[in-house]
């Protein structure tokens, strides 16, 4: 199974990359992409996160070729 996990605004900047692809024998939730990707780093509660463009929770099952966006809050004025 391959995932593509993409990283924006001030998050790219914390972990260091825009996007990365995973590869994993089993599936993957996408708290799971996250530490995976992050080696480890723990998942920030106020994250955003999305699967093939609709909001998900972290418990949320990947499939194969899924694209996971994580992304701050938006604020706007």
């Amino acid at each position: 199974m391959t995932v593509t996990v993409k990283f924006f605004a001030s998050l790219r900047e914390k972990v260091g990359m825009g996007s990365v692809q995973l590869s994993a024998n089993a599936p993957l939730t996408v708290a799971q992409a996250w530490s995976q990707a992050c080696n480890e780093l723990p998942l920030p509660s106020h994250v955003l996160m999305a699967v093939n463009m609709e909001y998900v929770e972290p418990s949320t099952v990947l499939h194969d070729g899924d694209e996971v966006a994580f992304f701050p809050p938006v604020t706007g004025g």
